[in-house]
């Protein structure tokens, strides 16, 4: 083919699997993700700041023109696709083929100013014949793809940049809202309130142990009926313990009685009742990206992030189609090929003799895409590509290609048998009584779909064990059965499970809040923020979820509602499908329209809001839980105190979930005996008493003027430190105020030392000699005989160290600091810091990076294994194991830290310089404390201004290409 074509696509991994197919002529590149965002406020020129773009980095007087920058990660890639593109004569933007994907074919088409023709080129699978394909059928950008994502982009930037600087002053510095993550925490917070407001109730039940005969094997069978009146089970009582239907509810003593009278010789048992069916099951459709989120969760326990990751590895390397989808629907082609290796791996009896069609619910254009399956026209099975693929991507390859055969095979067949047996009591009291019990049980006779793959479940809540299947013998109406034993059993109904990430995407999904693509980031964003914490497979609410959530719902109701949010996800499928403008609808959104009161109304009339009550939780009537600065605590209202006495504050263990705070929890906290501090002995240089003390970071040693009995602090560290929210109030602290409260304490309280004890210490069994060496540290090692530097050894953020000057060193432990000698210390100082001596450090080595040329490492931090090339560091994903972590994954890993750029800070915000002194340190923050709460108050004027500038400079004005409708569209990446 003549001339030369450049390709791009988004992911480096990509290149090289599409070379080999598009072969000479060709040259693939790649963007690594987006080049292109909404400028960050800070950022915004001087001249352009005080006008239309200066709040949000997007014009909302002049139809939400936003103003994008190359972000700095991707100015190289970017320059490097221009010299690329001087040799092309044609472009080939072959992005995703959604809506983020269309919107980087754009971001390039602007950026990159191609003078030469440009096509689209899209493919849902890598392979030879999807590649040919592709190339062969290319179209043109599809600008209603990229008017929904850059809607949904300038969305979730008004919609945190307005609500956001509310928690700040309300609740905590460094909180956030969004569109579909406030959404979704709201869902966690609601389950956990369930769960406190839940009562338990207690009943009793029976489960016999009958026989055909003496000599054959017993089955289980339950108490149903007493005398004709159903036995209550855990489905009979509703969340406050109340019994809600008609049922006989058993107690220990009636349930005990009466499985004695049942056991009784006198006791006849007779089979009453036998009903036989048929028992057929189908096999789950193909995944789509939600459902295996949740089975991936279930049977290999991964996260929704890892998931995506993993499966992104698995079509980057042509092993899977497209990942992103929300269509269960498969190809001809694919049909053909799960048919074939069923009836090769299982008997042409396993499959049924039509194909199976599935469709989904989803409205999303999504379903122009197939259903996740093995990519190809013939699919290798998971033994033989055991050779290709390793851990986790074996593993998911494996339920890929199982749930997908399985979907084309035959229904499992079998009989189903239900047995009603009485036992009637002729002793005693309850003479008379007539004891109903039953079992059911189900035998497969053909297993069909069952060879290759069974769906998993979600943890069902009061399930009852009647509901699962026994094994019954061979019975009959009208025979007399033995009666082996009888067990009276009591029970307690139990809250809704909480949430895993399995059952909330189950869950995001149903109530159309979010796209199956942004799962993964959604859950990721609430536990990073804090809102939740992942515990086991459970997700539990944080006290400070409680408060914003409140907030959220008591002054921003819209935005939580559920229905609100999937309505905002169907508007940005109208915009997709060309049948609304995105100017329009922002417009609606933000100032408003008849039927919706806008975002800028909501934030422009909040009036006053409580931050103490926001904060706050009421356990009982003497009992408040707040949720404060450093964490939250009950604040007690001790008996016969004046009404303007201090309340008693008391801890909280932060492994408490909060529905295990109940009352009575609360009181034993407060009555629990409060740990005073223990005495070590006297410091001999300066005569001061040493004490070791329980603080709000873990134990630590401190020492006080020996003639004053030690006390728990009435200072703490932090409270030097300027804030500039007074979160109990939540109002912004004036300077002069934090000024002259930070000199009134340090004229008051001269800061005695103190020094946390090591990891490997017991505050219990800590001697005053160790103390003592805690308390002097850093210590001198020696001085370079070199240069005449001393040598310090010392603990640090990241851990204990070694410092000359500016240059450092990592000591192997924290006990090293006392361990390490002059000879050590300079032989570690004589290594490379970022050589050899890191390098024999290493868990794994392996090659080059093909980005960035260096060789690739995987070392063990302090946030666990990570993979890094010496620029770039990806930590290893939570499951996988850094035995299971090759060659080929440690690329993956560092190329999807690249695309996702650097960790971006709040506005405002800088990375700060390394500190030398208390000082600076304190002058540092003072300076951040001031400027904040100067950006803070002019935005506030702003907001109460009404007359807005509308002729500032204009962002770079959008081109449009030629527009062509088509059936296709994505959820945002």
């Amino acid at each position: 083919m003549p001339g030369n074509k450049l390709v791009i696509v988004e992911s480096p991994t990509k290149v090289t699997s599409i070379k080999k197919y598009l072969g000479d002529g060709y040259t693939v590149e790649a963007s690594v993700g987006h080049i292109r965002d909404l400028i960050e406020p800070k950022d915004i020129p001087a001249e352009k700041k005080r006008g239309a773009f200066g709040q949000f980095g997007v014009d909302v007087d002049n139809d939400f023109e936003p103003y994008y920058v190359v972000s700095d990660r991707a100015r190289k890639t970017v320059a490097n696709l221009k010299r690329a593109l001087k040799d092309a004569d044609e472009l080939l933007l072959a992005t995703d083929e959604d809506r983020e994907g269309e919107a980087i074919a754009w971001h390039l088409l602007e950026e990159l100013k191609p003078k030469v023709p440009v096509k689209r080129m899209v493919f849902h699978e890598i392979t030879k014949e999807a590649i040919e394909a592709a190339r062969e059928n290319t179209r043109d950008l599809d600008m209603a793809l990229v008017d929904a994502q850059e809607t949904r982009r300038i969305l979730d930037r008004l919609y945190g940049y307005e609500v956001s600087p509310v928690l700040w002053r309300k609740v905590r510095q460094g909180l956030s809202a969004g569109r579909v993550q406030s959404p979704a925490t709201r869902l966690i917070v609601d389950r956990e309130r369930e769960r406190m407001a839940f009562v338990a109730a207690s009943y009793w039940d029976l489960i016999a142990q009958f026989a055909p005969a003496a000599d054959e094997a017993a089955f289980e069978s339950r108490l149903a009926r007493v005398d004709g009146q159903r036995v209550a089970s855990g489905r009979d009582f509703d969340d406050r313990g109340q019994l809600t239907g008609k049922a006989t509810v058993f107690d220990e003593s009636s349930a005990r009685a009466l499985a004695d009278a049942v056991i009784a010789p006198s006791t006849t048992v007779v089979v009453t009742k036998l009903e036989t069916k048929p028992y057929s099951r189908r096999p789950a459709a193909p995944f789509t990206t939600s459902t295996m989120q949740q089975e991936a969760a279930r049977k290999l326990r991964f996260t929704a992030r890892q998931t995506m990751s993993v499966a992104q590895s698995l079509y980057e390397n042509g092993h899977i189609t497209y990942m992103r989808t929300d269509s269960p629907s498969l190809s001809t082609q694919a049909v053909n090929a799960a048919r074939s290796q069923a009836t090769a791996l299982y008997g042409a009896e396993s499959i049924p003799d039509k194909p199976r069609a599935y469709t989904g619910k989803s409205k999303n254009a999504q379903e122009a895409h197939e259903a996740i399956r093995p990519a190809g026209e013939s699919w290798r099975t998971p033994a033989s590509m055991a050779s290709v693929l390793h851990g986790n991507d074996l593993r998911l390859y494996e339920l890929i290609w199982k749930r997908t055969v399985a979907s084309q095979m035959a229904d499992a067949k079998g009989q189903t048998a239900s047995v009603t047996i009485e036992a009637g009591v002729h002793t005693g009291s309850l003479d008379g009584t007539i004891a109903e019990f039953t079992a059911s049980g189900t035998v497969i006779t053909f297993r069909g779909f069952l060879q290759a793959y069974e769906e998993g479940r979600d943890e069902e809540r009061n399930a009852d064990a009647a509901a699962s299947d026994a094994k019954l013998p061979p019975l009959k109406e009208g025979q007399t059965l033995l009666v082996q034993d009888v067990e009276a059993k009591g029970h307690e109904t139990t809250p809704p499970p909480r949430y895993t990430e399995a059952s909330l995407v189950k869950r995001l999904e149903e109530l159309g809040v979010g796209r199956p693509s942004t799962y993964a980031a959604i859950i990721s964003t609430i536990v990073d923020r804090g809102y939740v914490t992942a515990q086991g497979q459970s997700l539990i609410p944080n006290w400070i979820a409680f408060a914003v959530v409140r907030l959220l719902e008591d002054h921003f109701g819209d935005l939580v509602e559920y229905d609100f949010t999937a309505e905002l996800e169907d508007d940005l499928d109208r915009i997709a499908d060309g049948e609304e403008t995105r100017a329009t609808w922002l417009k609606g959104f933000y100032f408003g329209s008849d039927s919706h009161r806008g975002l800028r109304t909501v934030v422009d009339n909040l009036g006053e809001i409580d931050a103490r009550e926001i904060n706050s939780v009421r356990i009982a009537d003497d009992i408040t839980l707040r949720i404060g600065r450093y964490g939250p605590y009950l604040e007690v209202a001790e008996p016969g105190a004046a009404a303007d006495a201090t309340p008693r504050r008391v801890n909280i263990p932060p492994e408490l979930a909060p529905d295990e705070l109940t009352v009575a929890k609360a009181r034993e906290l407060i009555d629990a005996p409060v740990q005073s501090d223990r005495e070590l002995g006297v410091n001999p240089d300066n005569g001061k008493l040493v004490v070791v003390k329980d603080g709000r970071f873990g134990p630590y040693v401190t020492e006080v003027d020996a003639e004053i009995a030690p006390v728990a602090d009435t200072v703490d560290i932090t409270d030097a430190v300027d804030e500039v929210v007074d979160l109990e109030t939540g109002e912004v602290a004036p300077a002069k105020k934090k000024k002259a409260k930070a000199a009134k304490a340090s004229k008051a309280v001269e800061k005695p030392r103190t020094a946390s004890l090591f990891k490997s210490m017991d505050p219990a069994s800590i001697d005053l000699d160790s103390a003592l060496k805690l308390l002097d540290l850093p210590r001198t090692v020696g001085e370079d005989p070199e240069t005449g530097e001393p040598i310090l050894a010392q603990n640090g953020r990241y851990g204990a160290y070694l410092k000359k000057g500016a240059d450092t060193r990592s000591l192997t432990g924290e006990d090293a600091i006392f361990d390490i000698d002059l000879a050590g210390a300079l032989e570690l100082f004589a290594q490379p810091k970022y050589g050899a001596r890191r390098a024999s450090n290493a868990l794994k080595e392996f090659e080059a990076d093909p980005v960035s040329g260096k060789p690739i490492r995987v070392k063990d931090g302090r946030f666990g294994p990570y993979v890094t090339d010496g620029e770039t560091n990806a930590t290893i994903p939570r499951g996988e194991t850094v035995e299971e972590v090759d060659f080929k994954r440690a690329i993956q890993l560092l190329a999807d830290k690249r695309a996702k750029g650097p960790v971006k800070r709040g506005a405002g915000t800088k990375r700060p310089a390394a500190k030398t002194t208390a000082a600076k340190a304190s002058t540092t923050k003072t300076t951040a404390a001031k400027a904040t709460a100067k950006t803070s108050t002019a935005r506030a004027t702003a907001k109460t201004t009404t007359a807005r500038k509308t002729t500032a400079a204009k962002a770079p004005a959008r081109k449009a290409p030629a527009r062509k409708a088509t059936g296709s569209s994505g959820a945002e990446s």
